[in-house]
């Protein structure tokens, strides 16, 4: 059996602000920089054989951090990126939240049958992280622990297709900054 350690980078400025992020690249705030100080104190003991990013600056920052810890130099996967917010991007969550109350309240529910304008749907997001897991954990022996460090909401969607839970309450992302969570993932995942 693998490991994964889920980790969510720190903060940035749109974290702080309430604001959609989606995939524009960010780096992480002063505040987010210290959360991944605090977030390096609380890791578990475990020994990576490999850290994983997606291709933005937070996550790219916080898995650079990482490899240093662990002696182990990060890989950039493209299909880690955050999913794609389209035109939402940018808008703060509480503008959303007035200006759309049944659209919001149905992302927070029901996230796969939402898709922002121009933007990516979660099901989309879902296939795309699925065959990069798939790469990932054939590269691996099982027994091993592999990092994966993503923004939310694509990092509920990592843990949603290695768990098979609920997926909701996407942009909470505030709340989930600098955060991990070390999920064991099945046999012929």
């Amino acid at each position: 059996m693998h490991q994964i350690l889920l980790i969510r980078p720190g903060a940035t400025s749109y974290d702080e602000q309430g604001r959609i992020q989606g995939s524009l690249d960010m780096p992480l705030s002063p505040h987010g920089e210290a959360q991944l100080t605090q977030l390096q104190k609380t890791l578990p003991a475990v020994t990576p054989v490999a850290i994983y990013s997606g291709p933005c600056q937070a996550a790219e920052q916080t898995a650079e951090v990482l490899g240093e810890r662990f002696k182990l130099k990060h890989k950039v996967v493209d299909k880690l990126h955050n999913l794609d917010h389209g035109l939402w991007q940018g808008q703060l969550v509480d503008e959303l939240k007035t200006k759309q109350p049944r659209v919001y309240r149905q992302w927070q529910e029901q996230p796969e049958t939402v898709c922002p304008p121009q933007g990516e749907t979660v099901l989309a997001a879902k296939a795309r992280i699925a065959e990069a897991l798939k790469k990932m954990l054939k590269k691996h022996k099982p027994g091993g622990v592999i990092v994966i460090v993503s923004q939310e909401p694509l990092a509920s969607i990592v843990r949603h297709v290695l768990k098979l839970d609920e997926l909701s309450g996407f942009w909470k992302s505030s709340e989930q900054c600098a955060k991990w969570e070390l999920i064991d993932v099945p046999e012929g995942m």
